[in-house]
């Protein structure tokens, strides 16, 4: 018999005040899912949240790389995810992709010793444990900037994965030169060399949507994610994190239009007048959106019969590489 999406949340509920439990979903999961998180936010304040949760399980709402990220941070925890969704921008770059980056600045001229690396969170624990074996850190895109600048600091050319947009729009802002590994430019001659990888949804977003809601609206804002393509962000009036987004939008006069580029769900929910998707296309992750009531409550009864399903595990090297270099991010 299939359930209502209220009958599922009533189970739902009556799972999780049973079990020892903590139900975390991304901003970008569906409302129906993000409702019923006891812990909700980006990739980065969900795996620091639940290290001070006292739960034995993590049921996480997301990603794959994000239930890694929990796993590494808190490697004593379980945690289970409804669905073992992969992230486009994450599965772009592996071990072996992110070791021929490494040669191919090395065929370049730049010794190993002489490159700092720095991964976008949106990576898998493999690759954040060769940054990490490697001197280098993780990033977030609300901290990108400060990590990149304090990185600098020790002289080094940075080699930032898997984001391309990320890195070239963090080096505009910073007044840096930025190349993107086979794009033909010499590596010696760039701060920040990036690697070819991008966000699939936030590719979506032209330089044309904006120039409509300009002619549309009048003193419209636009606000947009720096995972978007560097033209769009100088394009726009504002460019930050999930987070910074809401807190920006959040902030604005309530009459005061503003389209925003970055994902639906999350713009769907962030008030609800004037403010507009930036795209003619609907900017929807399909991966963040696989998981549903059904697979949370299906994971929640599988917990309950002692049968845990989808558990993340990282091996021993990994994990401890991996969390040195989100712990180096979190320590600055």
């Amino acid at each position: 018999m299939q359930l209502s999406d209220k009958e599922l949340k009533e189970k739902i509920e009556k799972l999780k005040n049973k079990l020892s439990v903590t139900v975390v979903a991304h901003f970008y999961q569906r409302d129906e899912v993000f409702e019923i998180g006891d812990i909700t936010g980006d990739s980065l304040e969900l795996a620091t949240r639940t290290r001070d949760d006292d739960a034995e399980f993590v049921l996480f709402c997301g990603v794959g790389f994000m239930g890694q990220s929990v796993k590494v941070l808190s490697p004593d925890k379980r945690v289970v995810m409804p669905k073992i969704a992969s992230c486009a921008m994450a599965e772009m770059i592996n071990g072996i992709e992110y070791d021929d980056a490494v040669r191919r600045l090395n065929e370049s001229g730049i010794k190993s010793e002489n490159i700092l690396p720095i991964t976008y969170i949106n990576s898998n624990a493999e690759v954040k444990a060769k940054v990490g074996e490697m001197g280098g850190m993780v990033c977030t895109s609300s901290n990108a900037k400060h990590i990149i600048t304090t990185a600098l600091k020790e002289g080094k050319k940075i080699l930032f994965v898997p984001d391309r947009c990320l890195g070239q729009n963090i080096a505009n802002q910073m007044g840096l030169e930025s190349c993107v590994i086979g794009d033909g430019s010499d590596l010696n001659e760039s701060d920040i060399i990036c690697f070819d990888g991008f966000c699939s949804v936030h590719q979506l977003f032209t330089v044309d949507d904006i120039t409509f809601y300009r002619k549309k609206y009048k003193d419209i804002l636009i606000a947009v994610h720096p995972e978007c393509d560097p033209a769009i962000c100088d394009a726009s009036d504002f460019v930050g994190s999930t987070s910074q987004l809401i807190k920006y939008i959040k902030e604005l006069p309530a009459d005061q239009k503003v389209a925003v580029g970055t994902e639906f769900n999350m713009v769907n929910r962030l008030r609800p007048n004037n403010t507009y998707v930036l795209s003619s296309t609907k900017p929807e992750c399909p991966t963040m959106n696989e998981t549903t009531l059904k697979d949370v409550y299906l994971t929640l009864k599988a917990i309950d019969d002692g049968a845990p399903i989808n558990e993340i595990s990282v091996d021993e090297k990994t994990q401890k590489w991996a969390k040195i270099a989100l712990e180096r991010m979190l320590a600055l």
